[in-house]
């Protein structure tokens, strides 16, 4: 079993608004929501703290999400899977949940933040000697990312969430926010944008590429001398949708050595897909090689690609590849990539070596 490295989780957000026990068995959890039919992912999730250690997952991206949408309608009966938030004020408070609840797992031996390079390659180092097994194993690594910086409530706030132990944030969700405009509509940053990425610049922040709009993202990568990476993101010359990304701007992210990881959302696996009419059967793991190949392609070799999962991300089985049905099936991209060519090193480099070498040279020493 090879050791995986995830971009992006959003455990937090699962286990405040979905009400999801991480701890347990990934089973045990699904049949606790035996009869709920709030959400077609009820009794279908594919993400447990278990489950992960099952599968060799021995570091992630954790997100922090929740979002500012004045203008958005609650929806009626219970509001707690919903995102939005009136103000930016109470969408920083509940990330401020999130990361208590990360913290609470910590203190457990459940899971450990990642903060350093230094801490990276420890961590990393007990997982290799042990790969995770036993009384003893080592925690789940993460580093606290943010999709979406609307929990950011003024760009000065950022040192803050920074001293917390946040690492990459993405300046938007969808549509648009303070700062950008994201999936699902277009338009420029705010000048509250622009200053934000420049506190990003001061601080070491990551910038997360993932969920721009068009000229968002062109304007971000021009504005921001940073790192950048792209947590969770396919290819949208396989997949059009304006989700997706363009081939000029996966060669603006190569450019600055990032590293992209493609996400397993069915329908941005399979084009024409619409959640809760298609089967999963029409779209099967291989279709996750498809992108891992073009984005090798354009990079010329497999050193800038790697996984993002986003298989927590409000969703489950029902809006998965086929022959996925837990994150520990991850393991199954092993013998798909050898049958296409790729050699064990290649691999690696995929499944986790290639955020290890991002994050070694962009995390602080």
């Amino acid at each position: 079993m090879r050791l995986i490295f995830d971009g992006h989780l959003d455990l937090a957000w699962n286990a405040m608004s979905w009400d999801r026990d991480l701890t347990l068995d990934l089973d045990r959890m699904n049949r606790a929501e035996a009869g709920m039919t709030d959400h077609p992912a009820r009794g279908r999730a594919t993400t447990s703290l278990p489950e992960m250690r099952r599968g060799g997952i021995a570091a992630c991206q954790a997100t922090l999400l929740s979002r500012s949408r004045p203008q958005a309608r609650k929806p009626e009966g219970s509001p707690r899977m919903s995102l939005d938030f009136p103000t930016s004020d109470l969408a920083s408070a509940h990330a401020r949940g999130q990361l208590a609840y990360y913290f609470l797992l910590e203190r457990r031996g459940l899971l450990q933040m990642i903060r350093t390079a230094s801490h990276l390659d420890a961590h990393w180092a007990a997982w290799e000697s042990g790969e995770g097994e036993g009384p003893a194993a080592p925690p789940i690594g993460y580093i606290l990312a943010m999709e979406g910086a609307d929990p950011i409530v003024e760009p000065e706030q950022a040192s803050a969430w920074w001293n917390l132990g946040l690492r990459s944030v993405n300046l938007v969700h969808y549509g648009a926010n303070r700062y950008a405009v994201g999936t699902g509509a277009d338009g420029p940053l705010t000048s509250d944008g622009v200053r934000l990425l420049k506190e990003f610049e001061r601080l070491g922040m990551i910038l997360d590429a993932t969920h721009l709009s068009d000229t968002s993202f062109f304007q971000a990568l021009a504005t921001f001398d940073g790192p950048v990476l792209a947590s969770h993101n396919n290819c949208r010359s396989l997949v059009p949708d304006q989700r997706q990304f363009t081939d000029d701007q996966i060669r603006l992210l190569l450019e600055r050595d990032a590293v992209i990881g493609v996400a397993l959302d069915a329908w941005m696996l399979a084009p024409g897909w619409v959640r809760g009419q298609t089967s999963r059967e029409v779209v099967r793991l291989e279709a996750l090689a498809d992108h891992i190949d073009h984005i090798t392609q354009l990079a010329g070799k497999p050193t800038n690609v790697a996984i993002g999962s986003d298989l927590d991300g409000g969703f489950g089985t029902e809006q998965v590849p086929a022959g996925l049905d837990r994150i520990s099936d991850l393991q199954k991209l092993d013998a798909i990539l050898s049958a296409r060519g790729y050699d064990s090193a290649a691999i690696d480099a995929i499944f986790h070596g290639n955020w290890l070498r991002f994050f070694r040279r962009t995390l602080p020493a």
